[in-house]
């Protein structure tokens, strides 16, 4: 029977590493951004009139993507943790006879629900920074077509 549970928990554990790998591209960007921020920090002492206001424009955007990317990652992880449990009550089950399988079901739906959260989020955090990141149209030279 252990043969089975072993069978059993194999799709929670890929999808664990599947959270792996998504927590591992949330914290390479988390990085990028509070890099950036720093920049941003800096420049804001050394800025003065429209060029300040460009500074401080880009550093509340960058505040809302901080956010943003810490909920998702907080989200991912904690939908991590519930996978695990998951795979635990599986092993529970085996080990101790409890029952425990809607237990598991339901804390599965949870990681999953919390999984698709955190990739709300980090489409909505990549959204702002497309926002943010927009080029004027002036630069484009489009009025003249």
């Amino acid at each position: 029977m252990i043969a089975q549970t072993i069978q059993l928990s194999l799709a929670p554990v890929f999808v664990l590493v599947a959270i792996g790998q998504i927590l591992n591209a949330l914290s390479v960007r988390y990085g990028r951004v509070i890099d950036r921020s720093r920049t941003m920090q800096e420049l804001y002492e050394t800025t003065s009139g429209r060029d300040h206001d460009m500074v401080v424009m880009e550093i509340r955007g960058l505040d809302w993507r901080i956010a943003l990317m810490g909920s998702a990652i907080r989200a991912m992880v904690l939908s991590g943790l519930a996978v695990g449990a998951t795979v635990a009550l599986l092993f529970l089950n085996e080990i101790a006879g409890v029952v425990v399988y809607q237990i598991a079901a339901a804390v599965f739906l949870i990681a999953i629900a919390l999984l698709m959260w955190a990739l709300v989020l980090f489409l909505r955090e990549i959204q702002a920074s497309a926002e943010m990141l927009r080029i004027p149209r002036k630069l484009l030279e489009l009025e003249d077509e």
